[in-house]
């Protein structure tokens, strides 16, 4: 199993590779920053897209930290199993918000995405969501 640092690289460039085959020029963000991973934008330039990916090495609940106001962006794409067969859940911040399980032990506040909340067939794989480069769809609405 690679370590977490290589396993958020794999997460992120397989997006960026999946963005690409879709037409986006993309660029990853700083990987110690906090806030997006990706920013996607289309040959003309004028359209972009925030990406935040969250990388896992298999099918586990994705930590969302000790407050909510880290979900950010207009897609989060969860990729699990990055050393074998990678597999994408695309999905939008207010489907992560609304699916979030808070947890608490010892007084202290975590959420997480349980993966029954992401392995979902409406997320799978479902790079569409997101769009070509030239057709983007932003809160469930396609704009062009």
């Amino acid at each position: 199993m690679p370590k977490p640092q290589i396993t958020g690289n794999i997460g992120l460039y397989y997006t960026c590779y999946q963005l690409s085959r879709l037409g986006w020029n993309v660029m990853p963000t700083s990987r110690n920053a906090r806030g997006i991973d990706i920013i996607a934008y289309s040959t003309d330039s004028p359209r972009f897209v925030k990406v935040q990916v969250k990388a896992l090495s298999k099918r586990n609940p994705v930590p969302l930290g000790a407050k909510l106001n880290n979900i950010m962006g207009d897609f989060w794409v969860i990729v699990i199993n990055v050393s074998q067969e990678p597999c994408a859940f695309i999905m939008l911040p207010s489907e992560v918000t609304e699916s979030v399980h808070r947890g608490e032990k010892d007084g202290r506040v975590s959420y997480w995405l349980q993966p029954s909340a992401y392995d979902k067939d409406d997320f799978r794989e479902k790079w569409e969501r997101i769009g070509h480069s030239d057709n983007v769809v932003m809160d469930g609405e396609r704009r062009s």
